[in-house]
Formats: structure tokens, C-alpha cells, sequence
């Protein structure tokens, strides 16, 4: 009876029914029947059958429905016509039907079909490879002994252990000790590291940039922030511009063909009372011809060409149509300033380092105090510091707006400012304003004296 209530208990949990992203960490271990000591391995494989594994759900597609779909369009239609065309409506004035056609066009239409099929086949086991290969592992408690398992196989209940350069492997919530930086760029697209303190959610998917934690799982797989993103993406039925486009282009074929097909139907049989087989034959060949056979070819060997250089460059891409949609404007991330398009870096901070002959050099003697990281209320991070002689400053960057009102900057200067900062952005560019204050209070909870602008900054 104890295991059916307990049963009941985690489908609720599977269900979402409670929400332990926000109770009270004791709460939390209370509603997942679990404790700090984790589970034993009887009730992980338990809970396992109940979640299910911690990964993302796949469609299992049957690979000859897959092959038989390439040959489901506009172009592919003609061309079945034309082969029917061939059997059916040539077969007549005591001559036999034109196999030869038949047998030519089918075999033109099962090698489009074929290598189209194979290129996409061999982009998605680029795929599967790859993510094999990433596929992480995690420091879980299991029976009172820490060991390292496949992430697959963590449950809601689950300890598991956090340190720097780990991916979260689930969504979890942390227990006591030092606060850690997680960097969620992956799900948020921000930049700058998270500070997450005792309690705090941290979600599957983002990395540990500072500290060492322990932390309780509270969702796997596709219940996870990340899993319910994916799905998201994944339940979209958006038709992309390439197919959009190669639609476009078999509807004007059918259409000129048929136009051409009727035109040539009327001149051959009331004018010209040319012989039905005769006639037939110029159809086929205006049908036929009229078809660009070798486009499908040419474009998914042109695709899956690049799909494997993604790939090579650990760009996981499932289909050949990535490379077109990522180049759509309805897939186009916009990033700020503050966040590099390319390597997740502050673009400023390193154009700044790269004046420096001796980076290092340039930091001996300054011990970070303490960092506030980025947030979209404050919109800007500050970091306080002690010099080689003791002595407290912080620096501040970020929105300049925010930054000129810390600076308390009179109203003519705010112009002046504003004005440099719309001619920035008439050429395209972000501009991100720095200003620095000392702290003679010696304390990072003191407020210093008043901020002094330093400079405002552009970058695309």
C-alpha cells in the first residue's frame, strides 16, 4: 500500500502538480521522499521507470517512409506522371507501352530519391555521433557512496555534485555551501555568469563557472527547462524558405508544362491529325523535358556538403535544411553588446586586454572583492577591488543610461553623451558606458563616494 501512495506521489511530481522550483528546500526533499543521504539504487531504477531516462525524447522515423517522402513533391509528381504517361497512355495504335521511358524515368527518379535519402541519413548519424560523444556524465550519492554515473540515469530525488567546468546534468536545486557562477548563455543567451546562492534553481544545459555544491534533482529530461524549450522548437510545423522555394518552383513547372502539354495537344490532333502514338511520344518528351531533374541532386549534395563541415566544427545538424534555416530572419538571434556573436566573450573586455602588452602585468597586486553580475534591472555588472596599496575601488559597466544616472552627470552632459550614442547607433554600433568610484569605507556593502564616467564604448 506504502509503494502505491508513494507511486501515486511521483506521478504527481512527473505531472508538475507541485511546484519545487519555489518551496522551501526542506519542502522539496519532503515532497520527493528523498533525503541528503540521495537514493539507493532500487529506488533510482524505480523512479527511473516512472521519468524516464534524463535525455531528450527522439521520433523514431522509419527510414523507407523517410526514403519514400523524397519522393513526394512537386518535381517528383512529374515525373510520375511522365512514367505513367508512359505505360498507361502510350499503349495504344498496336503498339506496345514505352518501357523503355517508364524504365528511364523511374530509375531517374529513385536515384534523386536515393542520394537525397543517403546525404540526409549520413548528416543525422553525424549527428548521433556527435552527441554521443557528448554525452555527459555526473557525480551522483547512490547508497551512501558518491560514484560516476551517465547522466541518463538521474531521477527527481537524486544528489548529485557540482564543481567547476561540470554541466548541469538537470534542473536542481542547490543545498548548502558557497554560492556558484553558472553560466546559462545556452538558455538565456547572457554572457556574464549567474551567482546562484544555497536554494537557488540552476537549470540542465548550463556550466559551472566558479565553486563546488551539492544539489537535489528536481527534473529530468523533457520536464527540464531545457526540455521544455526543446519540445517547444520541436512541436513548431513552420514550413522553411528552401521548401517554400522548391514548392514554388514545381507548381510553375506543373503549370508551364500543362499550359505547354494542352497548346501542344490542340496543334498536334485538330490541326496537324498527327497519329495518336506519335503524339504521344512529343508529350512525353515535353513532359520530361520540362522537369529540372537534376535540381533535388545538385541541392542535397550542396546542403549535406555543408551539414558535414557543421558538423566537423561540432555543430550538431539533423537535417540538411539547417544551413537555410539558420540563415531565415524568423531564426536570427540578436545579441547585445555585452555578449560576442562568435566565442561568448565580452567583445569590450577583450578589445581592452588586447591593448595591454602584459595582461597579467597589468592585474598584479588587484585581489577581486567582490562581482556583481549582470542583471536585467540593473543592467550592468561592477566589480569592487583592492589595489597594490590597499586601497578599495569599483568599477562599474554596462547600459549607459544606468551608468550616467550613478554618476549623477549633469543634464548638458547627458546630451552630449546621448548624442554620441545615437551617432554610434545610426552606424550600427552598441555603446556600453564605464565608470569607476573609490571605497574608502574598505567594504564591498558601501556605496563609495560618487561614480565618475571613465568612457563610453561602442561595438557591433
Amino acid at each position: 500500500m506504502g509503494g502505491t501512495e508513494k507511486a501515486i506521489s511521483l506521478e504527481e511530481i512527473k505531472n508538475e502538480t507541485v511546484d519545487l522550483e519555489r518551496i522551501p528546500i526542506d519542502e522539496v526533499f519532503e515532497q520527493l521522499k528523498c533525503s541528503r543521504e540521495g537514493l539507493s539504487v532500487a529506488e533510482g531504477a524505480q523512479r527511473l521507470e516512472i521519468f524516464g531516462p534524463n535525455k531528450l525524447e527522439e521520433k523514431k522515423e522509419s527510414k523507407f517512409l523517410k526514403f519514400l517522402g523524397f519522393m513526394w513533391n512537386p518535381l517528383s509528381w512529374v515525373m510520375e506522371a511522365a512514367a505513367i504517361m508512359a505505360i498507361a497512355l502510350a499503349n495504344g495504335s498496336g503498339q506496345p507501352p514505352d518501357w523503355q521511358d517508364f524504365v528511364g524515368i523511374i530509375c531517374l527518379l529513385v536515384i534523386n530519391s536515393t542520394i537525397s535519402f543517403i546525404e540526409e541519413n549520413n548528416a543525422g548519424n553525424a549527428a548521433a555521433a556527435l552527441m554521443a560523444g557528448l554525452a555527459p556524465k555526473t557525480k551522483v550519492l547512490r547508497d551512501g557512496k558518491w560514484s560516476e554515473e551517465d547522466a541518463a540515469i538521474l531521477v527527481p530525488g537524486d544528489i548529485i555534485s557540482i564543481k567547476l567546468g561540470d554541466i548541469v546534468p538537470a534542473d536542481a536545486r542547490l543545498l548548502e555551501g558557497d554560492p556558484l557562477k553558472i553560466d546559462q548563455s545556452a538558455l538565456t543567451g547572457e554572457s556574464l555568469p549567474v551567482t546562484k546562492h544555497p536554494g537557488d534553481e540552476v537549470f540542465s544545459g548550463s556550466t559551472c563557472k566558479q565553486g563546488e555544491i551539492e544539489a537535489v534533482v528536481i527534473a529530468t529530461g523533457v520536464h527540464t527547462f531545457f526540455g521544455k524549450a526543446a519540445h517547444l522548437v520541436d512541436s513548431t510545423n513552420q514550413v522553411g524558405h528552401f521548401q517554400i522555394v522548391l514548392t514554388s518552383i514545381g507548381n510553375f513547372c506543373i503549370c508551364s508544362i500543362a499550359i505547354g502539354m494542352l497548346i501542344e495537344i490542340i496543334v498536334m490532333y485538330p490541326i496537324q491529325h498527327r497519329k495518336y502514338r506519335d503524339g504521344i511520344d512529343n508529350l512525353l518528351v515535353l513532359l520530361i523535358g520540362g522537369i529540372p531533374i537534376a535540381m533535388p541532386t545538385v541541392l542535397s549534395v550542396t546542403m549535406a556538403i555543408g551539414s558535414h563541415r557543421l558538423s566537423q566544427q561540432g555543430a550538431i545538424t539533423k537535417r540538411m535544411t539547417a544551413i537555410e534555416e539558420m540563415a531565415e530572419k524568423d531564426h536570427v538571434v540578436l545579441l547585445a553588446a555585452r555578449a560576442s556573436r562568435t566565442e561568448n566573450q565580452d567583445a569590450i573586455d577583450a578589445a581592452m586586454v588586447g591593448m595591454l602588452a602584459d595582461p597579467k602585468e597589468a592585474r598584479a597586486g588587484i585581489r577581486e572583492i567582490h562581482f556583481l553580475p549582470f542583471n536585467p534591472v540593473d543592467k550592468r555588472t561592477a566589480l569592487t577591488y583592492i589595489d597594490s596599496d590597499g586601497n578599495w575601488h569599483r568599477a562599474s559597466k554596462g547600459a549607459p543610461e544606468q551608468i550616467l544616472d550613478l554618476c549623477k552627470c549633469k543634464e548638458d552632459f547627458k546630451k552630449k553623451a546621448f548624442a554620441i550614442i545615437d551617432k554610434y547607433a545610426e552606424r550600427g554600433l552598441r555603446s556600453l558606458a564605464v565608470a569607476r568610484q573609490e571605497v574608502p569605507a574598505k567594504s564591498k556593502e558601501s556605496e563609495g563616494w560618487s561614480m565618475a564616467i571613465s568612457w563610453v564604448v561602442a561595438s557591433f
